[in-house]
């Protein structure tokens, strides 16, 4: 028996590996099980060339775990190790000094194992022994035995072995006894293993026992692999039947994809896999994690963010490519410079395949665009490379459900809906119902109103007025629609600055409490609503944002809305005459008494004039206060009589809640309200 040190200048080697691999220590057996894969393969290869003229036999690389040996062990049929390649494989790490690697990677431990090969030696994160015992494929090879228990220290001797291949036993430590568990064992092996290219049998398949009424194993190896997946396979050779059954094989229970993207790239660097556009609802649970990312069929991550561009990562499917470092940490994934350029190849890619299917079948890629939109829409947001090429095939939707590209909505409402100041105005609407009058009143207008109801589209709407030459978004809803698109000077609205100031009194005593309302004051025509209710744009863009990223400073603020009074509708002078007959005597008689007041406290505020505020009689700054304070209490019962005479005038009630039922805004008990009012006012016609 033979004993030595692993060639090692360092003796902290073994703690550096599990403090490496401490947090993903389960990754142990993606490593062993991989290194079992590459030795068969290697067998296979040997025999392909005729280098090795016996039979391969059973190539299935095995797993096994003994609870009360406390072992796992791996076997394989492959090229197995002789002797001095054992000592030129294990002994000396990777042909590395440990001291050169320790003293270059010290700040990047992450990137020793993808550089040096040390997968073999990730079993000591869990285990106090590990032993080899291997026997190589030249003719003849004896087999020997090689044991560590984690200290530089070993011990070689021969072995007994009748074919060659490789056993590693893993003699399991006292803190790692959860992988002796048989269901864990197997989580990991469907977790990492799922599609290695060599049969890997985990246990026996089962069937069901009459006799003992229960599963029992039969003789036949249970394989928990796909060694042929859908990527590795050339598109030509593949059906949609079979990417469908992949899809499902990935996800199971989950609705069919939209498409798919067969990725096969072999310059400037060698990619395969298979992604999928998965059905995302408008009122999306985003579902990230669902990309694959594997290295010569080896699972890496399904971590993917930054890795691949954020937008990207509402695909499903599988990514894989031998240009992907395999042992190595997120963050150094995402440095690596291979990784940025699949990054940006799956980018474009992704774009060509969405453009080709627009191009070639648009009523299929139309029919599929509400599933869609959400996609292309984060991406547009995130990527401005991708902008530049889905520009091409994004879609605008319109109430009718006609849909348009970006230069194809130009072109139809440019002739029509250009305000005087040489803007295009894309009018929409969030909910067909609720805004109704405001669709039909721009209909009425020749104009075309979209339909954006989706999660990101008042993002996708901001960003597209900064990148669409002189064009602006309005809602519906947003203003009366004379003003959304002005295409001259308004009329103005005839009222005494004295009318208006009592319409607003009155308007405002019967609006909401909960919401803040500015009454304004239009001529919107004899034929249009005497009340609207709008609501700016700006601001109402600004809470939706505000409440999508979680703003709740923006978000839980009162709403504002505006109140506009249409000045040439009859029953707004049919209110301003009744409020003249009900309170014209008395707020003339207030007005009376605040003019010479008035007058008194402007005489006052000239003496003033040119003054220091250190130099103004604390008499005089007094007495204007005096005045401020009686003309406030004239002011204040001059707008209690006509709020008083608001409340008490069923007509501005019902304007009011007109205004209020136009816009969805009237529920629950103010509605009931509302219709009994209605009913008493027509029966008292």
């Amino acid at each position: 028996m033979q004993t030595g040190k692993i060639g090692v200048t360092s003796e902290n080697i073994f703690p550096v590996i599990k403090k490496f691999l401490y947090s993903d220590h389960e990754i142990f057996l993606r490593e062993i099980v991989a290194n079992a894969v590459d030795a068969t393969q290697k067998m296979i290869a040997v025999a392909a060339k005729g280098d090795y003229k016996g039979e391969l036999g059973d190539k299935t690389v095995r797993v096994s775990v003994n609870k009360g040996n406390k072992t796992i062990v791996v076997s394989d049929h492959g090229i197995g190790m002789t002797e001095e390649e054992i000592d030129k494989y294990i002994n000396q790490i990777a042909f590395s000094s440990a001291g050169e690697f320790l003293d270059k990677y010290k700040d990047n431990i992450g990137a020793i194992i993808g550089h040096f090969g040390l997968g073999f030696y990730s079993a000591f994160m869990v285990s106090e022994r590990v032993d080899i015992i291997t026997k190589s494929y030249k003719e003849g090879s004896k087999a020997v035995k090689w044991s560590c228990d984690g200290s530089p220290e070993f011990t070689l001797e021969d072995a007994e072995k009748q074919d060659f291949g490789t056993d590693i036993v893993m003699h399991i430590d006292a803190d790692s006894e959860e992988f002796l568990d048989e269901s864990r064992i197997n989580q990991l092996l469907t977790k990492y293993c799922k599609f290695l290219p060599v049969q890997i049998a985990f246990g026996k398949e089962q069937e069901w026992s009459d006799k003992e009424k229960k599963m029992v194993d039969t003789d036949k190896d249970k394989i928990i692999n796909n060694t042929t997946p859908a990527w590795t396979r050339k598109p030509a050779d593949l059906k949609d039947e079979d990417y469908m059954n992949f899809y499902h094989e990935l996800y199971p229970g989950h609705e069919d994809p939209l498409f798919y993207i067969h990725l096969n790239v072999d310059y400037p660097f060698n990619l395969t896999g298979i992604l999928y556009f998965p059905k995302i609802k408008n009122n999306i649970e985003i579902q990230k994690n669902k990309i694959q990312l594997y290295c010569n069929q080896v699972f890496v991550t399904d971590s993917v963010e930054g890795i691949v561009p954020e937008f990207l990562t509402l695909l499903h499917g599988v990514i894989d490519s031998p240009d992907i470092p395999l042992n190595v940490s997120r963050s150094y994934l995402q440095a690596d410079s291979n990784v940025k350029k699949i990054s940006s190849h799956i980018t474009k890619k992704v774009a060509d395949r969405l453009e080709e299917i627009f191009k070639n079948d648009r009523p299929q890629f139309e029919s599929k665009w509400d599933n869609l939109k959400l996609f292309i829409e984060y991406g547009i947001l995130t990527d401005e490379k991708f902008y530049e090429r889905a520009k091409n095939f994004v879609l605008l939707k319109n109430i009718e459900g006609k849909y348009f590209t970006l230069d194809e909505y130009e072109t139809l409402v440019k002739p029509n809906q250009t305000d005087k100041n040489d803007t295009k105005v894309y009018l929409y609407a969030t909910d067909k119902d609720a805004q109704y009058t405001y669709i039909e009143s721009a209909k009425a207008k020749g104009y075309d109103v979209l339909m954006l109801d989706g999660q990101l589209d008042m993002h996708f709407i901001g960003s597209l007025e900064q990148k669409l030459e002189k064009t602006r978004f309005a809602r519906v809803d947003a203003d009366v629609i004379s003003r959304l698109i002005q295409k001259d000077d308004q009329p103005q609205a005839k009222l005494s600055d004295d009318d208006r100031s009592n319409l607003i009194q009155v308007f405002n005593a019967v609006t909401p409490e909960k919401s803040y309302f500015i009454v304004e004051f239009e001529d919107l025509g004899a034929d249009a609503k005497p009340l609207m209710i709008t609501q700016n744009e700006f601001m109402r863009r600004m809470k939706d944002t505000a409440a999508l990223s979680g703003m709740n400073y923006y978000a839980d603020m009162p709403d504002n809305f505006n109140l506009v009074v249409n000045t040439a509708h009859p029953l707004i002078t049919k209110v301003l005459d009744a409020e003249k007959d009900a309170l014209g005597t008395a707020l003339a008689e207030i007005d009376t008494k605040i003019e010479p007041l008035n007058k008194q406290k402007a005489d006052l505020e000239s003496q003033k004039k040119d003054k220091k505020e250190e130099e103004v009689p604390q008499a005089l700054k007094d007495q204007i206060a005096d005045l401020g304070k009686q003309i406030d209490t004239l002011r204040d019962e001059k707008d209690a009589k006509l709020k008083a005479f608001g409340k008490s005038t069923p007509i501005v009630k019902q304007l009011v809640d007109l205004a209020l039922l136009a816009n969805n805004m009237l529920k629950g008990e103010d509605l009931n309200v509302f219709v009994n009012r209605s009913v008493e006012l027509l029966q008292n016609k």
